[in-house]
């Protein structure tokens, strides 16, 4: 009876034996379990049912169904075919995990601040690490692996020899002198610093010999794909710190600033789209809206204006760094750090308290980098949610309760940290070489003996200009 119900689209002077032996006989069930499987037929497919290579039947329909692509990650809501952060049943809970992590964070981040330079530095080789770690995992297939022993320390070795070249770079004669008083390990140091290039690239070309000679038979097309994706992860992570440890040398101030700029902006940003979130903002990312976007853009313009100048205020914040000590520095404040008093005019009544106020020059640099971390940084985070969706994967890692891994929180960071560069050495520090930058490269460039010699023929050329002038 129920095959007669969906497949009887015969004519009515065919015999019911007919047409019920003529359908039983396109089934051609087997069976009786696949004839009892027949007679319950989905609507949903009904071109199953015809005769095996045979046309369909002129009488029956055809239903046409499109296929669906959908790209959904696990954790998300949809409400009317739109994920937002307004419409999640759990917001508050999920908010509360965020908070108490966010907190945790910002001790552990004020608590390295306080230490120095040095302690900052580390704590970037840190998160390196973790997401190097998060980002290897990302694309690793286990079954493959577990066929390929070794396979991932070698990943591990181009890793190390990176960072090896990048550090090293960084490093000088003159930073390893403070840290260094022994006279055979300084040389020691010396000596590796001078020819660092070249023991990296032995390095390097001895982890592409060690790729080559794990090449193995069917495996070709996953190692290869693996090799790309780790020199991909070294050039995103290593590029971003190296410019934030060229940052940190310059004044700790360039690095706090851009840095809370981009906190600042992905919780107002949060925080505007929980309220008052409506409008989708872009399909990488269902759950940002412009709600939020723009509430945070405010609030990052308004927080980096003040944010500059309390900063500023603070002398060991502000001063760059020579050494590798990790005592706090004194030092005279450039002309970024330098107030400037501006006068409110009579307009104000005689009863309001201020009569002026004093702007930090760098607070008008904040500015743009208010703008940058509020407009472009977070496409960012856009790049890093589509490359999660073409993955299907919701987070990097699980490393930080209600936020993912290091690399969620750092994607933003990364374009910051190179932006704050470009921008530093463009137009906040001073385009000409000042006294005490001659005589660092000298004291770092040359030894006792040339230093000796130029300290020689400046007296020459002083006493030769004081004759001249006394001539004249």
């Amino acid at each position: 009876m129920h095959t007669k119900e969906y497949h009887d689209h015969s004519s009515p002077s065919t015999p019911r034996s007919h047409r019920e032996s003529s359908t039983h006989a396109s089934l051609s069930p087997t069976t009786p379990r696949n004839r009892e499987s027949h007679a319950l037929p989905s609507v949903s497919t009904p071109r199953m049912y015809r005769a095996d290579n045979g046309p369909p039947s002129p009488s029956t329909p055809r239903l046409r169904h499109r296929k669906r692509y959908q790209e959904d990650i696990p954790g998300e809501s949809k409400i009317n075919g739109i994920d937002l952060l307004v419409n999640d049943q759990d917001k508050y809970r999920s908010m509360w995990i965020r908070a108490c992590s966010s907190l945790w964070m910002v001790i552990g981040f004020i608590a390295v601040i306080y230490l120095g330079h040095l302690y900052i530095c580390a704590m970037v080789v840190g998160i390196q690490i973790i997401m190097t770690s998060e980002l290897f995992n990302l694309l690793r297939r286990a079954h493959e692996s577990r066929r390929l022993p070794g396979f991932r320390l070698l990943n591990w070795h181009f890793f190390f020899t990176a960072m090896l070249y990048l550090y090293g770079r960084i490093l000088s004669q003159q930073l390893v002198n403070t840290v260094i008083s022994d006279q055979f390990s300084y040389k020691l140091v010396g000596m590796f610093i001078k020819y660092q290039m070249v023991i990296c690239y032995f390095l390097y070309i001895a982890g592409v010999m060690w790729f080559i000679l794990t090449l193995k038979k069917k495996m070709y097309q996953y190692q290869f794909g693996q090799f790309a994706w780790t020199h991909m992860i070294l050039i995103l992570v290593f590029t971003q710190s190296s410019f934030t440890v060229a940052n940190i040398f310059e004044g700790i101030f360039w690095f706090i600033l851009p840095a809370s700029l981009i906190a600042i902006n992905d919780v107002a940003a949060y925080l505007f789209g929980f309220f008052f979130g409506r409008t989708p903002l872009i399909k990488l990312s269902p759950k940002k809206t412009w709600e939020g976007f723009i509430g945070a853009s405010v609030a990052t313009m308004i927080s980096a204006f003040l944010l500059a100048n309390i900063l500023g205020r603070f002398q060991w914040l502000t001063c760059p760094r020579k050494d590798l000590s990790t005592n706090w520095l004194q030092c005279d404040p450039g002309p970024l750090f330098k107030p400037e008093y501006y006068s409110l005019g009579t307009w104000l009544p005689n009863e309001f308290p201020w009569k002026e106020i004093s702007i930090l020059p760098v607070q008008w640099h904040s500015l743009c980098l208010g703008l940058f971390a509020s407009v472009i940084a977070p496409f960012g985070g856009f790049f890093a949610s589509g490359f999660k969706r073409a993955f299907k994967v919701k987070d990097f890692g699980d490393s930080i309760p209600g936020h993912g891994g290091f690399t969620d929180r750092m994607d933003c960071q990364m374009v910051m940290a190179i932006f704050s560069y470009i921008y530093l050495q463009s137009f906040a520090l001073p385009q000409y070489d000042s006294v005490e930058m001659m005589l660092d490269q000298i004291v770092r460039s040359l030894s006792y003996e040339d230093q000796t010699t130029l300290y020689i023929r400046l007296s020459q050329i002083f006493k030769e200009r004081q004759l001249g002038n006394s001539l004249a």
